[in-house]
């Protein structure tokens, strides 16, 4: 319909006597949310649009829950039942692959094939998702939904709504407005797409650091954990103590415990290290009016994680030798914590 007889128009008035509007609110509701609330009273009505618009998933559900609900009704006497409620389980993928299938159709053709996670999902031939922004990205397009990117995105809610930047180019007739975006590659926004329309990306750690970035302008905090998991796979002596700095510096709190606690498990090589010793002088110098004898925020919460595997008496002499390398290092730069 969309496609046809609906194609260009800005709203449409549906008449037909048999289309209860509280029943098409929940028919949307369920598309957007894979989740459906609607009074007892309407469930005919919705059944006969699921028939219609061809959602044979969502007339099995309404079908099993009334069956469901007559049976409980029948149990307990007396007992009333006013809202019916569809709800996906919560390991159900299907919402998420849905939403998915949109972002791959958002893709320019160029991009559909690799290996970024939900690429696999095809984009079904002839398929209109009716775009109604181009995103310019290089030299490659993706035409996606305001609606998506406004909703998830506070940055994206001033560009498209407010007029934030001067890179909108009208388009043709009909043809959904674009906007360039400056600082990031087409790889990398495939990524933020993902995310935006299904909550979920396929990050390899390789990708984790720029894609953080942009989700940090973007002001995508979901994005920038799922980039902080990627990167916490990664840990090592070598890259720990910049990887720690960066979960500072992108105030991802999870991924800076992470990475105290691997400190605590490797102290003894990392106080050997030059860019671990700059650290810690780093961090005595940014407290505030620090006196001698202040604590240091990094080295209690290594001595914090290097406490917590102590389980048995086993384990106390090797804590002690940890502690006993951390606090040689501190005497050597004189720092007294």
């Amino acid at each position: 319909m969309l496609d046809t007889k609906w194609k260009g128009k800005s709203a449409v008035v549906l008449r037909h006597p048999l289309i209860n509007p509280v029943a098409f609110g929940a028919l949307l509701q369920y598309l957007y949310t894979g989740r459906l609330d609607v009074g007892v009273e309407h469930v005919g009505d919705c059944e006969r649009l699921a028939k219609q618009c061809q959602l044979w998933d969502l007339l099995d559900d309404l079908e099993a829950k009334c069956e469901k609900v007559s049976e409980f009704v029948a149990s307990k006497p007396g007992t009333c039942v006013k809202v019916l409620t569809i709800e996906p389980p919560p390991t159900h993928p299907r919402l998420r692959e849905d939403m998915a299938l949109l972002a791959n159709c958002a893709l320019p053709p160029e991009l559909r094939q690799g290996d970024l996670g939900e690429l696999p999902f095809p984009c079904p031939d002839n398929f209109n998702s009716c775009p109604d922004v181009c995103f310019r990205v290089a030299d490659c397009s993706f035409l996606c939904h305001k609606a998506f990117f406004c909703g998830r995105s506070d940055y994206f809610r001033a560009l498209l709504e407010d007029h934030f930047c001067e890179s909108e180019e009208p388009g043709a007739p009909g043809a959904p407005t674009t906007v360039t975006l400056q600082g990031i590659s087409p790889e990398v926004f495939t990524h933020v797409l993902f995310y935006v329309y299904s909550d979920h990306t396929e990050l390899l750690p390789e990708a984790a650091y720029d894609v953080l970035r942009v989700a940090d302008m973007y002001l995508l905090p979901g994005l920038k954990r799922l980039c902080g998991r990627s990167l916490a796979q990664t840990l090592d002596e070598d890259n720990v103590v910049s990887v720690w700095r960066m979960a500072k510096l992108f105030r991802l709190a999870r991924l800076e415990d992470q990475c105290t606690e691997y400190m605590a498990k490797v102290i003894e090589k990392l106080v050997e290290r030059e860019d671990f010793e700059e650290a810690v002088r780093e961090e005595a110098a940014a407290v505030a009016a620090r006196q001698e004898t202040d604590s240091i925020p990094l080295v209690d919460d290594i001595r914090f994680h290097v406490a917590s595997t102590v389980q048995t008496y086993s384990a106390i002499e090797e804590a002690q030798q940890r502690l006993r390398a951390l606090e040689d290092l501190l005497v050597s730069i004189g720092l007294d914590c």
